[in-house]
């Protein structure tokens, strides 16, 4: 008998007889095939295979025992898609010649919380992915799937909103059937974009949620005639996607405690003077007080901050990106995407905006790979707390309006300008690429840097435009 008999027969009752084996590649796209549930043993053993080469950011070679990639089915990841009758989802680490493939996205994650729970830690994360729902005008180009969107203000327009109530209805339908708790959905700050927030979860099965989300909104868009897109910026005067990161760490166990709210654990675990980070002011000032996190809060938060021009090359993985990472004119009046390094109180113009007992970390876009990302996080924030490094004090001001001058007045260094900047803070920077590791560091600044390549060597319509005639 089958030793995954009573499994495969719970699934069996429930109507399902397939399984989508589904892993994500280094672009954070989902990926995989269709297995018949009487194979179920094999997702579970040996795993579903695939040619590696065929993957993004593998590296494997085209012949040899290496060039196989088994996605191994995770069982406590199974689950029915309510718009793809009779199939479940299984979620797939990737291995390769028997062993845990370290340039998987999921298995860079695992080591990532392995190193927390060394220490009876667990990072809970709410991923709030905003996106837009596109479609192809008469002359090809891509503008909103409502074309009666088109206010200068148009966050939490009720009109829209209600315009697009079947689609989001049906998403977060479908969403809460596959056992996610859906918070809330709204209309976002730019044309024909929406926002789905869920509840926050452990940071493994947060990433999973996420792509869950992604693999849901394509198909149910898709019937509509739509596109869901989680490009960064699509249009250029206009907020782009981001997808940001509320964090906490708890103490492992049901009945662990949040270790970054004010007088738990997290305030005695770091009692020893702080090591200034480099961002830190270095004249003495006086420092203001931080209510929201505990000590271990804002090392690793310091960490995070430190490590931000690297972090961003994961958190921002497109060229497109860095056109939301910038202090652009919008018709709304502001991007929402942080331009310099700093920290502050419920400050939604930072990169990290402190509430209690969590933090916002608004860097990520919406192209971000939830796995990867989250895992340089980690490696990022612990650093923070391993060399106590300290965040400063925090800006309570409004950093758009303060501009460029007001930034170097108080002595915060900027984001990358482009993703080659960032790309080489990432391969200067040993703590993220050894989070990542050696394969998977290779692989993806040899991609990314391609990328860029492609695009800096593109002649755009705005060139001709401008130059054709000119000179």
């Amino acid at each position: 008998m089958s030793p995954n008999h009573s499994l495969q027969e719970r699934l069996r009752q429930d109507g399902i007889d397939t399984l989508l084996v589904q892993f994500t590649d280094m672009h954070g796209c989902a990926k995989g095939k269709l297995v018949p549930l009487a194979h179920l043993d094999d997702v579970l053993g040996l795993g579903a295979g695939f040619a590696g080469p065929s993957i993004w950011g593998t590296g494997l070679p085209r012949t040899g025992p290496r060039s196989e990639y088994h996605a191994v089915g995770d069982p406590s990841t199974l689950q029915a898609l309510p718009w793809m009758p009779r199939v479940a989802r299984i979620v797939g680490d990737g291995h390769v010649g028997g062993q845990p493939f370290e340039a998987c996205p999921r298995q860079v994650l695992r080591r990532a919380i392995a190193r927390l729970g060394a220490r009876g830690w667990v990072l809970r994360t709410g991923i709030e992915p905003e996106f837009f729902l596109l479609r192809r005008s008469a002359e090809g180009g891509w503008i909103p799937g409502d074309d009666q969107d088109r206010l200068d203000k148009p966050s939490y327009d009720l009109k829209s909103l209600g315009r697009q109530a079947g689609f989001l209805k049906e998403l977060a339908t479908t969403l809460q059937d596959c056992g996610l708790d859906v918070l809330q959905l709204d209309h976002e700050d730019a044309h024909g974009q929406y926002e789905v927030n869920f509840a926050y979860a452990e940071s493994l099965a947060s990433a999973d949620h996420l792509m869950l989300f992604k693999l849901a909104a394509h198909a149910l868009a898709e019937t509509r005639g739509w596109v869901f897109s989680m490009m960064p910026k699509p249009f250029a005067d206009q907020p782009g996607s981001g997808m940001h990161f509320h964090v906490s760490l708890w103490e492992a166990g049901a009945d662990g405690v949040c270790l970054f709210d004010p007088g738990s654990g997290g305030d005695r675990l770091r009692t020893e003077p702080s090591v200034i980070s480099p961002s830190a002011p270095t004249d003495g000032s006086a420092r203001l007080p931080q209510p929201d996190l505990s000590r271990l809060g804002q090392h690793f938060i310091a960490g995070v901050l430190h490590h931000a021009p690297a972090l961003a090359a994961l958190a921002a993985p497109t060229v497109n990106s860095y056109k939301r990472l910038a202090l652009s004119d919008s018709i709304t009046g502001t991007t929402w995407a942080p331009v310099c390094i700093a920290h502050g109180p419920n400050n939604r113009t930072a990169l990290v905006r402190t509430l209690p007992g969590r933090f916002e970390w608004r860097l990520p876009d919406a192209a971000a790979n939830p796995y990867l990302v989250t895992a340089a996080l980690i490696a990022a924030g612990l650093d923070g707390v391993d060399r106590r490094l300290d965040p400063g004090p925090p800006a309570t001001e409004d950093l758009f309006e303060l501009g460029p001058a007001g930034w170097k007045e108080l002595g915060l260094p900027v984001l990358p300008t482009s993703l080659t900047q960032a790309l080489d803070a990432l391969e200067a920077d040993g703590v993220v690429c050894a989070a990542l590791g050696a394969e998977l560091s290779r692989e993806f600044l040899r991609l990314k840097r391609a990328e860029w390549s492609a695009w800096a060597g593109h002649v755009s319509a705005w060139e001709l435009e401008r130059y054709a005639a000119a000179f």
